[in-house]
């Protein structure tokens, strides 16, 4: 049977990638998946979902964007690496926060190195990857709806922040329905960064 993409928060982490200052003025669409990926910042947070952070040679490509507040999470590593699977991510995902993890939903840039290259990574462990359209950008449009092709081809499920946020919710009587209500209450920008 194909796999379904199911989420549950007691099974899933968010891993966030590389959204540094030096990325902003050339990254396609940056406000756009800046306001998406904080969406899933913020949710991390209210739902306990693990959240790891990377930053690529933050030495010069600077620190996560400020408007991000990462404070929460499990863990955020430097890495010259281009896939976040760097040991100290991958001793994550063997437990030390004592939940198992199967899915990730990854997000971030840039989608045609970082991105693929850590969802590749995290197929081949035999995690659930789910990528966030919305929340991923690179440089050029061309290379980001590749790099979706690409990572659809091998078994990664291409969503959006606000798909994922309530996969995780479920239902209408979660006892954190109506603060996540509030997170994506301003609804994503249409920029043309899911069609493919």
């Amino acid at each position: 049977m194909a796999k379904l993409g199911k989420i549950s928060a007691d099974t899933t982490a968010f891993f966030l990638c590389d959204m540094q200052e030096k990325f902003r003025p050339v990254t396609r669409y940056f406000p756009e998946v800046l306001a998406a990926a904080s969406q899933l910042v913020q949710t991390s947070k209210l739902l306990n979902v693990p959240l790891i952070v990377t930053e690529q040679y933050p030495k010069g490509l600077g620190s996560t964007v400020q408007e991000l507040s990462i404070q929460h999470a499990a863990g955020i590593f430097p890495k010259t690496k281009f896939s976040m699977m760097i040991p100290e991510v991958e001793n994550f995902l063997n437990g030390p926060l004592g939940k198992r993890i199967d899915v990730v939903v990854l997000f971030g840039v840039e989608a045609h190195v970082c991105i693929e290259q850590t969802a590749l990574d995290l197929l081949s462990l035999g995690k659930t990857v789910h990528i966030v359209a919305n929340a991923t950008s690179s440089r050029s449009q061309e290379d980001r709806l590749l790099a979706f092709d690409r990572l659809r081809q091998v078994g990664c499920f291409i969503s959006t922040c606000e798909s994922i946020i309530f996969k995780l919710v479920q239902d209408k009587n979660h006892p954190d329905f109506n603060a996540v209500r509030q997170i994506v209450r301003d609804p994503t920008l249409y920029t043309g960064l899911t069609s493919c």
